[in-house]
């Protein structure tokens, strides 16, 4: 799917490592979103080269730290799987595009790491966040709520992380 350029710098690429903004454990990126990221990137979202997402979902899964087996004392059950949730795009610019970006790559990520999907994340209608400014983006972020039984455990899954 990538040349082998494109491949060796996308798994050259720092991963980023962060703590999540508020009910985020933790936020994690394949890449910095220059270079060949950004082009794999608006491949998908722009390009609609839906195989895009598996080459994503791969450098995805390569950078995400293990999972920590942590046990209450007396407890020998492993915690709960996460289940893959995909933030999803506003119903606009799905129904424009003719898929979600996030979605793709959330079921490639489910499909390959053998994790269970939930799509229980629903979001309004709202401005674009693209061509935004950061501080607009915080100020009037997209409006998204749980749409029925929250998993124990998730991995949130988006196609770019600019502002947390």
């Amino acid at each position: 799917m990538l040349c082998e350029r494109c491949a060796g710098e996308l798994a050259a690429a720092p991963r980023v490592l962060e703590p999540g903004p508020p009910g985020i454990d933790l936020a994690v990126s394949a890449s910095p979103f220059h270079g060949v990221a950004r082009r794999l990137v608006h491949g998908l979202k722009f390009g609609r080269r839906l195989a895009l997402a598996a080459v994503a979902a791969e450098a995805m899964l390569r950078v995400l730290p293990p999972r920590e087996l942590s046990h209450a004392p007396g407890i020998e059950a492993e915690p709960a799987a996460p289940a893959v949730v995909p933030v999803p795009a506003g119903p606009w610019r799905r129904r424009w595009r003719g898929f979600d970006p996030a979605e793709e790559l959330a079921i490639a990520v489910s499909c390959r790491a053998g994790l269970r999907l939930c799509d229980c994340l629903r979001r309004s209608s709202g401005r674009r966040q693209v061509g935004r400014r950061r501080t607009e983006r915080l100020s009037a972020p997209p409006r998204v709520w749980l749409d029925g039984d929250a998993p124990a455990a998730v991995l949130l899954v988006d196609d770019v992380w600019t502002t947390g």
